[in-house]
């Protein structure tokens, strides 16, 4: 069998549902003996002591799909370049509004995912 590139390998992966590639997951992480779960982040305690009860800051956000708006289309390519989601479970996701579009992303993440959807005509809110 000839090496394969990683564009090729890529390539591959990109044709995968969401199914697919969890199967495909699930398989390596048994055959190599292997965890590929997102890392946890901990978070620190306030500096300087402060345990004065205020609000704590936000460090996650869940990018929520409210409506898809008038060019589903739009919002259906935006979905999929978020999440990596075949055409097929993009529109289901987008049709089936409200939908949680990224869970725990960071705030700067949420935000780009937020400016890309509603750029695209969709209604996005973050919780």
């Amino acid at each position: 069998m000839a090496k394969m590139t990683t564009e090729e390998i890529l390539g591959i992966f990109e044709e995968m549902s969401v199914l697919e590639l969890k199967e495909f997951l699930d398989a390596f992480e048994e055959k190599f003996d292997v965890t590929a779960a997102a890392p946890v982040a901990v978070a620190a305690a306030p500096a300087g002591g402060d345990t004065s009860g205020g609000e704590e800051a936000k460090d996650s956000f869940d990018v929520v799909l409210a409506d898809a708006g008038g060019q589903k289309i739009q919002v259906i390519k935006e979905v999929r370049g978020l999440t990596s989601l075949g055409l097929k479970e993009a529109k289901e996701l987008v049709d089936g509004a409200p939908s949680d579009i990224l869970k725990g992303a960071s705030k700067e993440d949420a935000d780009k995912a937020k400016e890309a959807l509603e750029g695209a005509g969709a209604t996005v809110e973050l919780k």
